[in-house]
């Protein structure tokens, strides 16, 4: 890989403008994802918590090969929580003379998969409990995708059960550079390990046979409704001042329990610069208490506030509603706005046929100014334990695109308003009510499940 290291990358100089878009439909995300990889003529540096080896998933992988082919030096970094036994054969892309792949925070018990990630943790390492939450595309230093999603079919609309609604920001821009560098501080990072220090096999025996399932899957009829989706987005680009872009992101030394976060401080100060609006959709929503008081003091003073988070129903990680829920009456009641989306959500279904829905961007907008997007959920794990990165502007015309999606996402056809009358929670949509307790649309599972979360002492790890 020594010539490899050696290509040049062609950044948009710092000077010139850019272009940005957002992506909140699956099929432009993945759409952009392909039209980057192709267009990369240098370097593919990809950064991810979860890539799966499903559909999307191989489909994707099957665009980073063809990029290997054409000589782009690509490399992936992927956070080895999810990658434990569910490699699903993809890790023959390092077989490739053009591809290297790492795993973040890998454990050394591996073989036993997750049974030996706990005893890890049982035994002492607990710094095991901190994660690489980055979700990064780069090309060339010149293109970036950066949001809420991983690599996966319920991050696409591709999902027969459930797909998650997300948003990601595309910049061709100076940025991607500053996302190209945190990229190579967490290559660089002691904790990234080569898959062979893992004992991961791969070789070319194995490329091949990738190379034959990946061809004979992208001619499948499912398959090509993604490969020859539109890129829709690059009609809908922005164009950006430089100033007005930048790059948020934790040093790796976080995950070491070494440095702080990058991103809360930043986010804390826009809160507090807010005149007139603050938006925030996080799925999984624990402001504990100091943010949950800075946002009641907001509205106090004056300022909207208006929260779009997950309905117990539509959650995908029950014990976090239990900690929300600690909050939520004492929102509501200092003049908070709180929506919750529902599971049945309009317009959730996705390409083939899924009626479920989960939220899962990660976003906030203030006085139709500044706009975040990226991987930082309001929540403890966010703030302290896992690092994060994110996409920050102040462009009015995209926090007007961006106001549009908050507000499309809180109309009662997806979303429930949650009210106080008296003590008593009710969830309402406009055209129906549901009273104290229900919860709408939660087993009793899930109901029993986030209340013994709620009383338990477990916040600073939700």
């Amino acid at each position: 890989m020594t010539e490899a290291a050696l290509l040049p990358r062609t950044e948009v100089p710092p000077g010139e403008p850019g272009r940005i878009a957002l992506l909140a439909d699956g099929l432009d995300a993945f759409a952009s994802r392909v039209a980057a990889a192709r267009g990369a003529q240098h370097t593919l540096d990809l950064q991810y918590y979860i890539w799966q080896g499903d559909l999307t998933g191989r489909l994707l992988a099957r665009e980073a090969l063809k990029a290997a082919d054409r000589g782009v030096r690509v490399r992936i970094l992927m956070d080895d929580m999810f990658a434990l036994n569910r490699t699903y054969g993809l890790t023959a892309l390092n077989g490739h003379p053009m591809v290297q792949m790492r795993r973040f925070n890998a454990t050394r018990w591996r073989r036993w998969g997750r049974w030996g990630l706990l005893l890890e943790i049982a035994f002492g390492n607990w710094h095991l409990n901190r994660r690489m939450h980055n979700k990064a595309w780069i090309a060339d230093g010149r293109v970036v995708i950066c949001g809420g999603r991983n690599i996966g079919n319920r991050y696409f609309d591709a999902s027969d059960d459930f797909n998650f609604r997300d948003l990601d920001v595309v910049a061709e821009s100076h940025a991607a550079a500053d996302a190209a560098a945190v990229f190579e501080a967490f290559w660089a990072s002691p904790l990234s390990q080569p898959i062979e220090a893992l004992r991961i096999r791969s070789g070319p025996r194995r490329l091949r046979r990738l190379r034959r399932r990946l061809e004979r899957l992208s001619v499948t009829r499912e398959a090509k409704i993604f490969l020859d989706a539109p890129d829709r987005a690059g009609r809908r680009m922005l164009d950006i001042d430089p100033d007005a872009i930048e790059i948020l992101a934790d040093p790796p030394d976080k995950a070491a329990g070494l440095a702080g976060s990058a991103v809360a401080p930043v986010l804390e100060e826009l809160f507090a610069a807010a005149r007139r609006e603050v938006l925030l959709i996080s799925p999984y929503f624990v402001p504990g208490q100091a943010a949950a008081t800075q946002l009641m003091g907001l509205v106090g003073a004056g300022v909207r506030v208006a929260v779009i988070t997950n309905s117990l129903a539509a959650t995908d990680v029950i014990a976090v509603h239990g900690g929300y829920a600690r909050y939520r009456a004492r929102l509501i009641a200092a003049g908070v706005e709180v929506y919750e989306l529902k599971h049945s959500a309009e317009g959730s279904a996705g390409v083939f046929g899924s009626r479920g829905a989960s939220l899962h961007t990660k976003a906030v907008v203030v006085d139709g100014r500044a706009v975040f997007v990226g991987s930082f959920n309001l929540d403890p794990r966010s703030a302290n334990l896992n690092t994060e990165m994110g996409v920050l502007t102040r462009q009015p015309a995209l926090a007007r695109l961006a106001r549009r999606h908050f507000a499309r996402l809180a109309t009662g056809a997806r979303s429930w308003r949650v009210r106080l009358a008296g003590r008593r929670l009710v969830w309402d949509d406009g055209t129906s009510a549901a009273d104290a307790g229900s919860e709408p649309g939660a087993t009793r599972f899930r109901r029993a499940v986030a209340l013994l979360v709620r009383v338990l002492p477990v916040e600073s790890q939700l």
